[in-house]
């Protein structure tokens, strides 16, 4: 087996010198410290479809140009979800399956249920509540003072959205914020030293507290929040008999509802900061913040990856992928891809087709909270813009160590005032 500091060392200073038949592009570290580009730069030019034989998950296939990718991702009758859709596998003893990770006809009913709670007649009924937290949330921030924008504002915004599709007291909402970072503090994704029993101890406490909501739930009139839907219909009304399940469809929806919308928050204010004349044009033309939530949500790519297994020998790019290999979709890497994507690597509030773009993947497994990630992006820049000349980005931020969630720990941030 390769060293993986050594090989993480090379990979880091410079991907060109390692073999190419050596390259892991899926070590967390690589996301951290933003090297991933540059790995993915080189495999999208050498090697698009690149097979990875030694690494702490395994050996796999990377996918790594736009086309490809949208070509796995809408095939899903050769290439499966199931059983999970990170790179790396969960402990034996604790397998929690969720929708976005099981093949039709099981997938099918469980999503469309999901569906209900995030309707075009929901998100028009949520969006003047969802402009009032918004706009309490900014009107608390500090003047002229350091704080961490991901704390104060991007988490707050999310859990208390959150919060209401699952219609919880929103004074729980903190546990939805522990249930997140706990899901994600796994080394599925490349954190190798979670304490993963300290952690499944957490999220059966997660499966206690849902399994009470659902039993009430169940006992009321049906109601539009993602229990009662899942309680209530027909389809899925059995899922509480199989708790791994019911747990896994939870943080499944913990997550996305979650880590789209708070790192997508987190990178508007840095990648403005990072680009001022793109801060100039947009307090120049308040116009293009749908148009920019977009650009941010394309340029972030919250989510790094999907993975599928090949249900048959399949090929591309002239390789050929056998039945039972692990295939990931690195969708970090499509929207660098610059035969599809005009100068990938700027951020551009006023790109054409900005929305062209894979952070939402595609096909049947396509995010159902897309429209929820963008109207809440789209209400936070709006009322900023009422309020601040500029948020100022005034340290280095942390970003996540992990190789699925693209994300921030810290914005140090100030306003002036």
């Amino acid at each position: 087996m390769l060293d993986t500091s050594e090989h993480l060392g090379a990979l880091l200073d410079n991907p060109n010198s390692v073999p190419l038949d050596q390259i892991d592009p899926s070590l967390a570290e690589l996301f951290r410290q933003q090297k991933h580009h540059a790995v993915f730069k080189r495999l999208r030019a050498e090697a698009p479809v690149h097979f990875t034989s030694d690494s702490p998950f395994g050996p796999f296939w990377s996918i790594t140009k736009f086309k490809d990718v949208v070509a796995v991702d809408r095939d899903h009758k050769r290439f499966s979800n199931a059983p999970v859709i990170t790179i790396g596998d969960p402990p034996e003893h604790f397998q929690t399956p969720m929708f976005i990770a099981m093949d039709p006809p099981q997938h099918t009913p469980q999503r469309r249920t999901a569906e209900g709670a995030v309707t075009s007649k929901q998100l028009a009924a949520l969006e003047p509540l969802i402009r009032s937290r918004v706009e309490m949330i900014l009107d608390e921030l500090p003047r002229n003072e350091e704080f961490n924008w991901v704390d104060r504002v991007s988490r707050e915004m999310t859990m208390r959205m959150l919060a209401t599709l699952f219609d919880l007291p929103q004074d729980d909402r903190h546990l939805l914020t522990l249930w997140s970072d706990t899901t994600t503090d796994s080394p599925t994704q490349g954190v190798m030293d979670a304490d993963v029993e300290g952690n499944i101890k957490i999220m059966m406490g997660a499966l206690e507290y849902f399994t009470d909501l659902w039993k009430r739930r169940a006992a009321e009139e049906p109601k539009a929040d993602f229990v009662s839907l899942f309680a209530h219909n027909e389809a899925t009304a059995d899922m509480i008999e199989r708790p791994f399940e019911f747990l896994g469809n939870l943080m499944l929806l913990i997550v996305g509802g979650n880590d789209t919308t708070r790192n997508s928050a987190s990178c508007g204010v840095v990648a403005l900061n990072q680009n001022p004349a793109e801060y100039d044009k947009l307090r120049a033309d308040p116009g293009l913040i749908p148009n920019m939530v977009s650009e941010i949500i394309r340029y972030q790519t919250p989510l790094s990856h999907m993975r599928r297994i090949a249900k048959e020998d399949v090929e591309i790019g002239g390789k050929t992928i056998r039945e039972g290999d692990k295939v990931v979709l690195w969708y970090c890497s499509a929207n660098r891809d610059d035969e599809v994507i005009d100068r990938p690597y700027e951020f551009l509030i006023d790109r054409p087709r900005a929305r062209h773009h894979l952070s939402f993947g595609i096909g049947i497994h396509r995010c159902l909270g897309n429209r929820v990630a963008e109207m809440q992006l789209k209400i936070l820049w709006e009322e900023i813009l009422k309020r601040f000349e500029r948020i100022e980005l005034v340290g280095e931020p942390v970003r996540t160590l992990s190789n699925f969630v693209n994300g921030f720990e810290e914005v140090p941030v100030r306003i002036p005032g």
